[in-house]
């Protein structure tokens, strides 16, 4: 009788597992949890305690390239012939999603408005890659908005101010036609100040 009970408690014991490893994989949410260690003393009892995760990187206390920004693009090249002239004078957001959208001094029915995406490569140093669509075919309306063209491809490099209240890098800027083909392309350098509740809009003409 003592080796039916043991059988029928180890049986008892091995279902009530499964039935843990059930409910672990179908009933509970799929969302990533914080690691636990299963603690216990003959005092208190068996007890879940919460272990810190990793650290991650934008845990270092370094600023974020997330807000609003100021940002003066200088040509250096054009076509891969020295020019010294500013390409454009914007405001640019970073959000935490990695997205970006910058507001160009360009006219409206030129295409002011294009969107990026960013990564971070190292310590405060980042990666832009943003995608302004050309509106306006001026040959095609002298007099008013044109029909839309292709587009342009901006790729930055920037690094982040150890006070997280300006950054500063090179891009290049290539644009293309409706073919695929690249019809001007500049390089240059950018510089960027961040717009505060405190920024007048005097300060960004």
């Amino acid at each position: 009788m003592p080796g039916k009970r043991f059988l029928a408690i180890s049986a008892s014991m091995f279902m009530f597992a499964l039935s843990l490893n059930a409910l672990a994989q179908c009933a509970l949410p799929k969302k990533a949890v914080k690691p636990v260690i299963w603690s216990g003393s003959h005092l208190a009892g068996p007890r879940l305690v919460k272990t810190p995760l990793p650290k991650s990187d934008d845990d270092d206390g370094d600023p974020s390239i997330a807000g609003m920004w100021h940002v003066i693009f200088v040509a250096q090249t054009l076509n891969g012939a020295p020019v010294n002239m500013v390409l454009d004078n914007a405001i640019a957001v970073w959000h935490n999603d990695g997205t970006e959208i910058m507001n160009s001094s360009r006219p409206a029915q030129d295409g002011n408005i294009c969107l990026g995406v960013w990564i971070q490569t190292g310590k405060l140093v980042y990666r832009l890659n943003h995608i302004p669509w050309a509106g306006n075919d001026p040959a095609n309306a002298p007099s008013g908005i044109g029909n839309p063209q292709a587009g342009a491809q901006l790729m930055e490099h920037v690094t982040l101010s150890p006070d997280g209240t300006s950054y500063s890098g090179t891009f290049t800027l290539t644009a293309y036609d409706a073919n695929k083909q690249p019809v001007a392309s500049f390089t240059g350098v950018l510089a960027a100040t961040r717009i505060t509740t405190s920024t007048s809009i005097t300060e960004l003409f």
